[in-house]
Parts: structure tokens; C-alpha cells; sequence
């Protein structure tokens, strides 16, 4: 009876998680969704200005981690009309995978030919 149970705890926790979506989506996408900018426009906007992979992430955790109108990328008008996007409350641990599922969701490297 309790390898049975213990199945069954398994199976719904499988369940459960495959329907759970990763820390990008939840936190990330979630948020952005409610702007006109398309989240994709501002991985090409800090990899413009901050070419490298390494870079960027560093650059965009900075910013996550202690948001500042001088170290945003959007231009004025944005920020004017939306302000400046308020302090992540992602772990660093958690902000750091969210980073890296984002870099490989919209990275341009090994996709051109």
C-alpha cells in the first residue's frame, strides 16, 4: 500500500511539475506582457551596446538588481511614459537562471547562416 502511495505522490508531482513554467516565465514574461515592447527588443538592445554574452548578463542583472534611469537602455521617451522598471525581488540565484534561459532563447550566435 505504500509503494502505491508513494506512485501516486510521484506521478502528481510530475504532473505538477511539467506544468509549472520556469523562473523566465514566470517572472519575466509575465511582467513584460503588459508592455508594447516585445521582451526580444531589449536582449538586442543590450547586446548592441554590450556585444558579449557575459557582458550583457552582467549588464542586465546589474540594472534588475538596482534599477536607475542612467543605466537603462530604453530611450527617454519610454521612460517617460512608463518609468523605470522596479528592483527585481529574484534571488541572485534565481535572476541568474532567468538570465541564462532568456540569453538562450534570443541569442543570435550559431542561429545565422
Amino acid at each position: 500500500m505504500a509503494k502505491l502511495l508513494l506512485i501516486i505522490f510521484l506521478f502528481f508531482s510530475f504532473l505538477q511539475a511539467a506544468k509549472t513554467k520556469n523562473v523566465y516565465e514566470n517572472n519575466c514574461v509575465k511582467c513584460h506582457k503588459k508592455l508594447p515592447v516585445s521582451i526580444d527588443k531589449y536582449f538586442y538592445r543590450y547586446l548592441l551596446k554590450y556585444s558579449s554574452e557575459k557582458n550583457v548578463k552582467k549588464a542586465m542583472f546589474s540594472f534588475l538588481k538596482k534599477p536607475e534611469k542612467d543605466m537603462t537602455i530604453m530611450p527617454e521617451a519610454f521612460i517617460k511614459r512608463f518609468g523605470v522598471k522596479k528592483k527585481s525581488k529574484l534571488s541572485d540565484k534565481q535572476l541568474n537562471k532567468a538570465l541564462d534561459i532568456y540569453w538562450e532563447k534570443y541569442k543570435v550566435f550559431g542561429k545565422l547562416k
